[in-house]
Parts: C-alpha cells; structure tokens; sequence
C-alpha cells in the first residue's frame, strides 16, 4: 500500500480549475416505518458513538491523485479536496461501501456544498436528515462538519444496503426516500459511471 506523500501534495497544487456548482435539495435517510426507524437509531448509534481516531490509509497514491482531478470542477482549492478525500475514503472504507460510489452519491446530493441544506431540511454534503442526532441522543452534533456527515450518511447508506442484500439500486432509493423508484439511484449511477468510476462494483 503506498502512503500519500509530501511530494504528490505539491504536485497536486499546481492545479486550480473554478467552476460553479449549486446544492441539490435531496433529502437521504428516511425510514419508511417505525421498525426500521428503530432498527435504524440502533445501528446508527451504535456506529456514531465509536472511536473518532482513524487512521488515514488509501489503497494507492493513485486513487488519491486521480480522485482529486476529478473533482476539480467542483471544488478548486487542492487542499481541501485532499482532506475532503481522505475523510470520503476513511468513512467508507469504514462502512464497507465504495469511496467511488460515496464520491457519486455527494455529487447528486450537495455538489460537494458541505453547507447544503434542502427543502427538506436534510444538510450537508450527503444530505442527512438532522432528526437522527435527536434519535440516536447526540443532538449537538453538526451535520455541515465533513466528518460527521460522512459519518452518518455513510451508515446511513450501509444500513440501506444490509436491508436490501447488497443491492445498491433498492439501498441508494431507501436513501433518497424514494423506495420503488429508478429515478434517483439512476442518477447516483450515471453520476458514478461518468466522472468516478474506478473498477466493478
């Protein structure tokens, strides 16, 4: 495993590429009854009150450097995409999920707008529904800190995906709140396909 080095970090300054993006009033989490709300708050608290000290591992400087062009348009300064990656890459390393896949889901859900907030009241860069923090009795929790939304939306989404059996489609639905529709984890898919895409699923 090659570690991220001081050198790929200068490189990696030497790129800077503007371009706007806007929030997308996507609101992830919800359950659709009071059991699996139960389920949920029990698996999540569970998952939240864990240790807060990771360790920052990639599998390749590769990924690293690679994710980092391509998320350039959306966020142009080159530290704060390393950090932002790092933490993307921890969380969902840390939930058995895809970082790809997580990096798909954030593009549909905030454009990378940690400070997104929808119609809906979902906040942060994976939209979470600020309910949970009350359910699982950490109500001073801030859902626009990157860590912890990762942390919770990433959870969130394996929860999904252990309910569903590994089916992406029916988790990344549950998590749009839109259970039995296409329209949404097509479009986590196709966002996943064109820009993040790094090997099979």
């Amino acid at each position: 495993m090659l570690l991220f080095n001081n050198t790929f970090r200068a490189l990696n300054l030497l790129v800077v590429l503007a371009l706007a993006y806007a929030p997308v009033a996507h609101a992830g989490g919800m359950p659709r009854d009071e059991q699996e709300r139960a389920e949920m708050r029990v698996f999540l608290k569970a998952a939240i009150d864990k240790s807060d000290s990771f360790a920052d591992r990639f599998d390749a400087e590769v990924w690293l450097l690679d994710m980092s062009t391509r998320l350039t348009p959306f966020m142009p300064n080159p530290e704060e995409r390393l950090n932002l990656l790092r933490a993307i890459h921890r969380e969902a390393k840390r939930a058995q999920l895809k970082p790809d896949l997580v990096l798909a889901l954030i593009q549909v859900e905030s454009k990378f707008d940690h400070y997104a907030i929808s119609r809906a009241g979902a906040q942060g860069l994976m939209q979470v529904m600020p309910f949970w923090k009350n359910e699982i009795g950490h109500s001073e929790d801030n859902l626009t800190d990157v860590n912890t939304n990762l942390r919770y939306g990433c959870q969130i989404l394996k929860y999904y995906m252990q309910k569903e059996s590994g089916s992406w489609m029916n988790a990344l639905a549950r998590y749009n709140g839109s259970y039995g529709k296409l329209w949404y984890p097509a479009r986590v898919m196709d966002a996943w396909r064109d820009r993040w895409y790094v090997g099979d699923m």
